[in-house]
């Protein structure tokens, strides 16, 4: 059974880790006191007295990377999560570490070899996991170290789970077949039958020749949940259920615990969180403060250029709708003749527009006419990165035209955002342009912003779409 090589797995896990954690120790020992790195550094205490402190830095690293999920099973679980999990227990293992070396008073024990074994114990851990994942996924991919999975219930769910693990061979999932009331037996899907009825489990499950049970019951069969769930429990066998609601809520949900009763929330919006907004709201205002002060060269020369060639107004102030579905004021510099609002808020520019001035046609095509937008940013009107805004008008279009549009002021609005820099501006798909903004809605981090300012570096300016 799987169960048995999970457990010889994660003891294995673990001996490997005890290994590099000392391994690690070692090196950072030898690097201080033995490598040319530090002339002449001598040491008050021994190899002796450095080596002891293994007793509870080994104990004390294991107890974090179990706290952490390190030895939870690795079929799905990515890489750059196991990587980041990695080096956050080894941050609060050097935080823990100095700690007790300042409770105790070991003035002579090396500060500075404890941060080259943080240094080499992430270096090492990383590359012996990688490894692990990549053994582990090649054993799987030839069919062994199986997990036999049946699945009860042929609905939509359960063909995507099905695609999924057909597409994942290195997960080493086994889908053994589908109990299903509805759907004739020897009905197939990718390979896996349909092997007869639900009350079939009773019969199945004292063969104890499974892993886990998915319940990927239909909606219309939800009146069975709780009998088939008794019937799994009281078997002792591993069980999950994967809800029937792609149908209903075709977006990314997430659940949480209040006061023990489960929530599920229609949508994954991290930036909902207090902490996640003002972390993004900090970096919004030093950046916007920057572009202000590195591109004021710039503006003031558009600035004169606009002004010199085309009669009125330097800025344009176009209302837009951001955050909330509150409507603001979003500064451009002037690429166009003076016209009423009413002849200009409900059009599209288009190429060859006459309304578009020989240097408004310029400073379009390099981005520069949206300079200003800085300002909107540090007034936090905007945002460095998010979906761009639009105009009030087209907002009431489109929101009757594309499902879940509304959802992009769920966020601030951007100055760039992952639809422009992967070229979706101007006259290009409204569709994709929404897929692109949700895509980034619902999986924002910090490192993505950072990828998509300097994706606009190289992609950004330069707007073929706009006329």
């Amino acid at each position: 059974m799987i169960k048995d090589n999970q457990k010889l797995l994660n003891r294995l896990h673990c001996v490997v880790d005890i290994l590099v954690i000392i391994g690690s120790y070692m090196i950072a020992w030898y690097l201080k006191f033995e490598s040319a790195l530090f002339v002449g550094v001598q040491s008050k205490l021994d190899f002796r007295d450095y080596m002891l402190a293994l007793i509870w830095i080994v104990p004390l690293f294991i107890i974090l990377y179990w706290a952490m999920g390190l030895y939870s099973p690795k079929r799905v679980l990515g890489r750059r999560v196991e990587i980041s999990k990695i080096v956050q227990a080894n941050s609060l293992g050097i935080v823990l570490i100095l700690t007790i070396l300042f409770i105790t008073k070991q003035q002579h024990f090396s500060r500075e070899m404890a941060f080259l074994f943080y240094c080499v114990n992430i270096v090492l851990g990383i590359v012996v996991r990688l490894g692990i994942h990549m053994v582990l996924r090649a054993i799987r991919k030839q069919g062994f170290n199986q997990k036999h999975i049946l699945l009860i219930g042929y609905s939509q769910s359960a063909e995507a789970y099905i695609d999924r693990i057909k597409a994942n061979p290195q997960w080493g999932y086994h889908v053994m077949g589908i109990l299903d009331d509805n759907v004739t037996s020897g009905t197939e899907y990718k390979g896996i039958k349909v092997l007869g009825r639900i009350a079939n489990l009773e019969i199945i499950l004292p063969e104890n020749k499974l892993d886990e049970i998915a319940i990927t019951l239909g909606l219309s069969e939800y009146s069975k949940l709780e009998k088939v769930v008794a019937e799994c429990e009281k078997s002792g066998v591993h069980t999950k259920f994967i809800p029937d609601y792609m149908k209903i809520i075709p977006t990314k949900p997430y659940t949480e615990d209040l006061l023990g009763l489960p929530v599920i929330n229609i949508r994954y919006v991290p930036l909902s969180n207090a902490f996640n907004s003002f972390v993004k709201r900090c970096i919004d205002i030093v950046g916007g403060i920057c572009g202000i002060t590195l591109f004021s060269p710039v503006m003031l020369i558009v600035a004169i250029l606009v002004k010199a060639t085309s009669p009125g107004p330097l800025i344009y102030k176009q209302d837009r709708v951001g955050l909330h579905n509150k409507p603001f004021k979003m500064y451009k510099f002037r690429s166009m003749v003076v016209q009423k609002e009413q002849d200009e808020k409900k059009c599209w520019t288009t190429k060859g527009d006459s309304r578009v001035t020989p240097v408004g046609k310029f400073i379009r095509k390099t981005s520069l006419d949206e300079l200003p937008q800085f300002f909107n940013i540090v007034k936090g009107d905007m945002s460095l990165i998010g979906p761009r805004p639009e105009r009030p008008f087209f907002v009431d279009k489109f929101k009757e035209e594309i499902p879940r549009y509304m959802i992009k002021h769920q966020v601030r609005p951007g100055l760039t955002g992952w639809a422009q820099v992967n070229r979706y501006r101007g006259d290009t798909s409204i569709n994709k342009r929404i897929e692109y903004d949700l895509y980034y809605i619902e999986n924002w981090t910090l490192g993505f912003d950072i990828k998509i300012l300097f994706l606009t570096v190289f992609r950004g300016f330069v707007n073929k779409n706009a006329y």
